[in-house]
Parts: C-alpha cells; sequence; structure tokens
C-alpha cells in the first residue's frame, strides 16, 4: 500500500533538485551503487500507507544507525558487475552482435563471486541476525545464496587467480543459466544500500524515526520539528487528533508560515517512507494520501487563472475526500488569487466543510485574519501563528509558533523601510 499523492505536492516540498538547488532526495542520497540511487528515487515518489510496513522499515534503519553499519561491498565492484551482467550477447538495436572481451568477462565474474561471498558474509554477521525487522530481507538472501548451484562459486577462493576454464564455466553459470537469481540478489543489496545511506544521514544529522500509528485515529504529534535544509533552525511543536481537525495559521509576510508549512509536510511525507525525520520525536496516523498548496503555478495551458488553479486544486481534495480516504493537506494562503471578499467567504466556507472530515487533517494558513471569527464557532479548528516583533521601525521575526490569532500587517513598513515610495517620488521629479 503506497501513499496517495501527486506532482504539486512533490514540488511543493522539493523532494528533487530543480536548476542548481538541490531537493530532499539529495540530502538522503549516500547511495554506493546506481540500482540504490534509483531505488531511493522510487521509494520518494511511492511512501508507503501501512503501518507494519513503514515500521518495519524504520526499525532496519533504526538499527543500521545504532550500530554504524557499513555498505559492505566496493562500488568499482559493482561497476564492474553490472556492466557484466547488462550484456546479453544479444543484438543491437542498430543489428550489431553485442559481445564482451575475455577481460570483460574475466573481471565480470570476479567481480560478481566477490559480491556474492561479501553477501554471504554480510548476512551470517550476528548483529544483521540481531535485527528482527530485516530477518525476512535477511532470510530471502541466505536462501538464495543457499541455492546449491552457487556452491562452486562460495567456494572460490578469492584472492586467487580464476583459471580460463573455471572463467568461462562461471561466465555460463551467472551470465546465462541462473542471471536471474543472481540479479535478484543485486536487488537485494541495492535496497540494503538505501537502508545503510539512511541511516548514516540519521547519525550525522541526528534525525529521529518516527512510530507509525493505525489508520483512522488522525494523531499527529511532532516535538522539535524543523525544516531539514536550514543551516540554524527553530524547531516547533504541533499536534493535531481527533479533537482538532484544522490548523489556520496566520503571520505576516516573512514570519515563516511557508517554511512552516514546508517543514511538516517534508516530515509527514518522509515519515510515511519509514525515514528519519528533521524533529526531536515524531507519532503520525498513517494517511491514505497527501496533497499541498504551496507554490500554485498559474495554469496557462488551459487558460487558468491563479484563481481558477486553486479551485481546481480544491476540486482534487474534495474528490478525495469524498471517496472516503483520509488525507493529510496543506493549504498556503488559500484563495490567494481573488478578491478579499470572494477570499473570504470561500475561505470559510471550505475551512468548515474541512472540519467535517473527521478522518482527515487539514493545515491552512491565511492573511485573512477576520475569518477567524467565524471559524472560531467550530470547536474542531485550532488558530496559531507566527508572531513579528517591532523593533523601532524594522519587524523582527522569532518563527516560534502561538495559538491564536495575529493581526499583525507589516507590509507597508516593509515598503517604506526598502525607500521605495521616496524612489517612485524621485523619479518623477526627474521627469519633470
Amino acid at each position: 500500500m503506497f501513499l496517495q499523492t501527486d506532482d504539486q505536492t512533490i514540488d511543493d516540498l522539493r523532494l528533487f533538485s530543480k536548476r542548481d538547488t538541490a531537493g530532499i532526495f539529495d540530502l538522503y542520497n549516500n547511495t554506493h551503487t546506481r540500482g540504490g540511487e534509483l531505488l531511493l528515487q522510487e521509494m520518494f515518489r511511492m511512501p508507503l500507507a501501512d503501518k507494519q510496513a513503514i515500521n518495519r522499515r524504520s526499525s532496519i534503519i533504526g538499527h543500521f544507525c545504532q550500530f554504524n553499519t557499513l555498505f559492505p561491498f566496493e562500488g568499482s565492484t559493482f561497476d564492474m558487475a553490472e556492466k557484466y551482467l547488462t550484456n546479453r550477447n544479444e543484438q543491437s538495436n542498430h543489428g550489431m552482435q553485442q559481445t564482451l572481451s575475455e577481460k570483460d568477462i574475466q573481471n565480470g565474474v570476479t567481480a560478481v563471486i566477490a559480491l556474492m561471498q561479501q553477501a554471504k558474509q554480510f548476512i551470517e554477521d550476528s548483529s544483521i541476525r540481531n535485527i528482527a525487522a530485516y530477518e525476512e530481507e535477511r532470510g530471502l538472501m541466505e536462501s538464495l545464496l543457499a541455492d546449491p548451484v552457487f556452491v562452486p562459486v562460495l567456494s572460490e577462493k578469492s584472492k586467487g587467480k580464476i583459471a580460463y576454464a573455471a572463467i568461462t564455466a562461471f561466465d555460463v553459470l551467472l551470465r546465462v543459466r541462473e542471471r536471474q537469481k543472481v540479479e535478484r540478489l543485486l536487488s537485494y543489496i541495492y535496497t540494503l544500500d538505501v537502508y545503510i545511506s539512511v541511516a548514516k544521514v540519521a547519525a550525522k544529522r541526528t534525525f529521529i524515526f518516527p512510530k507509525a500509528l493505525e489508520r483512522g485515529t488522525g494523531e499527529l504529534s511532532i516535538e522539535g520539528l524543523y525544516h531539514p535544509e536550514l543551516q540554524h533552525p527553530v524547531p516547533n511543536d504541533i499536534a493535531m487528533n481527533k479533537n482538532r481537525t484544522v490548523v489556520f495559521l496566520t503571520g505576516a509576510n516573512m514570519a515563516g508560515k511557508s517554511t512552516f508549512l514546508r517543514s511538516v509536510g517534508t516530515a509527514v511525507y518522509i515519515a510515511h517512507m519509514g525515514f528519519p525525520v528533521a524533529a526531536t520525536s515524531m507519532e503520525f496516523s498513517v494517511m491514505d494520501g497527501m496533497y499541498t498548496t504551496i507554490n500554485l503555478p498559474d495554469n496557462l495551458g488551459i487558460g487558468a487563472s491563479h484563481f481558477y488553479a486553486e479551485v481546481l486544486r480544491v476540486k482534487k481534495v474534495a474528490a478525495e475526500l469524498k471517496s472516503g480516504k483520509s488525507v493529510f493537506v496543506i493549504f498556503d494562503e488559500l484563495f490567494r488569487g481573488t478578491n478579499v471578499k470572494d477570499a473570504h467567504e470561500a475561505t470559510v466556507a471550505i475551512t468548515l466543510a474541512f472540519a467535517e472530515r473527521k478522518n482527515s487533517r487539514f493545515i491552512i494558513s491565511s492573511h485573512i485574519v477576520e475569518a477567524a471569527d467565524e471559524l472560531a464557532k467550530n470547536p474542531s479548528i485550532g488558530f496559531w501563528f507566527l508572531p513579528t516583533k517591532m523593533k523601532s521601525n524594522i519587524p523582527e521575526y522569532t518563527y516560534t509558533l502561538e495559538e491564536g490569532v495575529t493581526n499583525d500587517r507589516h507590509g507597508m513598513i516593509i515598503i517604506r523601510n526598502e525607500g521605495i515610495l521616496e524612489i517612485l517620488k524621485s523619479g518623477r521629479r526627474r521627469a519633470v
């Protein structure tokens, strides 16, 4: 079972790099193999939606983190093995016969033998045997390596030069007859590569391993939450449950609302992958889907304005809710693309409708603080804000959540501090 999401959410959370900007994926990617990197990308696009699967993966990575487990294979060995195995002596697209040189075959056979022997040594280590959550995957590797056809492979002296006749026999065994089994072993090793890569990140950055709770409980409790890419983050706590299904977030421009929303969204998303997150503790109810709207572009391809793009986004979420799914939803500045009156009415109507969906959770930020008066009548809606402290005429931001609603509006102060009006006035005088 996988968490349902979409490209908008993946873009909002900046999971993958764009142009010269690194993504969250890059932060977790310390893989040693190309196959491991591709698998990690797949995991990022397909978070889990099963409590047991999430907690099992989290437990495996947690143990590797605790024991500082090292990846027991050389990257160069993998390169040779993959080059060797990807060549089947078949016709190319141009009709040319693709063949390996004797040296390529010798290097490839030697590399695969080394990988298989190292894999056997790794899974027989007592510290690996004692990881209960990893037992299923370890058992699959053990069963595969115990196949009688691989006895000669595992018996081959690792440091000795393999005779030409033996190379030929091993080539037929590994690249032809038992190729699928060898490739299956590689897939297990790629998974191991991902686990150890992520474990290193957890250890280096002191990330914690969230605990997944049963679907339907609607619990979300995060302490010491921060965005993993920040150099000097300010941690915050967040709690949602069956009594608080919606959070209405307010704050002035630049107070940190979008960063906080990305922090929450990233933590919830990464937690569903079974990966460690940037916080001091976290428990969460498994959800069916997650959808965010933080940086929604105009859909010029269908002639849609920003407001209409927002409407379509809300419609998509409504369809997911109608189907009975439990979803985690973030809207940053809901209905910013229309006039204040329509935005006010729409924000109140949609937020109240969301509040009735007891098995889903919603965080909505807004500049329309007047909406809070009507929303406060619903006990399922909680109110937080990010304050601004004025020092003389200079706004200072704490980035620390407080309960309630703020009326902070400092747009004109910032405009005046930047001297924009003076620039425009002086420019007009020169024009005369």
